[in-house]
This record gives C-alpha cells, structure tokens and sequence, in this order.
C-alpha cells in the first residue's frame, strides 16, 4: 500500500486528482496513527518536511511533491526524490519504485542522513549509566 501525506489545502487538490483503491491518502491526525500507517506502506508521497526526515528512518522511499526542499541533505542521501508537482511526473516516479526493485531497495536502504532511530536506546543507557543503575 502507498501513503500519501498532506496538509490539508494539498490533500483536497490531490483528491479531485486521483482515485486508487491500493492508496492511502492520510491527513495529519495524532502521531501514533501515523506512524503505524508509514510502518505498513510500501513507499510515501508527501509534501511534508518532516516526513522527509522520518519516513527513511522505517526504510521507507519518499517522493516528495514540491519543487524544492529545505532537507536537500536527504535527497544527497538518498532517501527521498524530489518529483515536483506535475502529475505526470508524480505518476512515472512512482511507477519506477513500485516497478524497479534495485531502485527501491536503493532508497530504502539509503543511509539515513537524520539518524539511525537508535538514538532513544542511546539516551537511556547513557542515562542509567549516570545514575549508576546500569
């Protein structure tokens, strides 16, 4: 399943767009739920900055529907593709992940420029540890 992530002003355009029973077209709603769907789905379209950041931390690939970024470090890294907004190219992007094994196992396995979601295990050792509890 695909998740695609909007602000709200977006997530009514793209809803007169496309219509795709295998698509997940997700407002923002409380944390928890959103992190179980990008656990679930296969690949993010989003135009979200922070999504960017935390959707390649669960490997998932990220196309990003803007023109630009404030997080080019990720697209250095390789775990998202900036595809604009042009539906046709939004389409043929996305088509190439579902598609093209070798390119989405590419970006899924990026290394993530934002961490490696371990840093709360870290904390917490470092924690006990100066408690003396460790």
């Amino acid at each position: 399943m695909g998740f695609i992530h909007f602000y709200y002003i977006t997530y009514k355009r793209f809803l007169e767009l496309l219509y795709c029973p295998k698509l997940l077209i997700f407002q923002c709603s409380l944390h928890i739920n959103y992190v179980r769907k990008l656990i679930k789905c296969f690949l993010v379209l989003t135009d979200s900055g922070g999504i960017q950041e935390e959707a390649p931390a669960l490997g998932k690939p990220v196309l990003v529907l803007r023109d630009t970024t404030e997080r080019p470090e990720a697209i250095q890294a390789g775990t998202v593709k900036l595809v604009g907004i042009n539906p046709d190219s939004i389409v043929t992007e996305t088509n190439y992940l579902l598609h093209n094994h070798r390119a989405y196992i590419k970006m899924a396995n990026a290394i993530n420029p934002y961490g490696d979601g371990k840093a709360s295990q870290r904390i917490y050792d470092l924690v006990l540890k100066y408690l003396g509890v460790q």
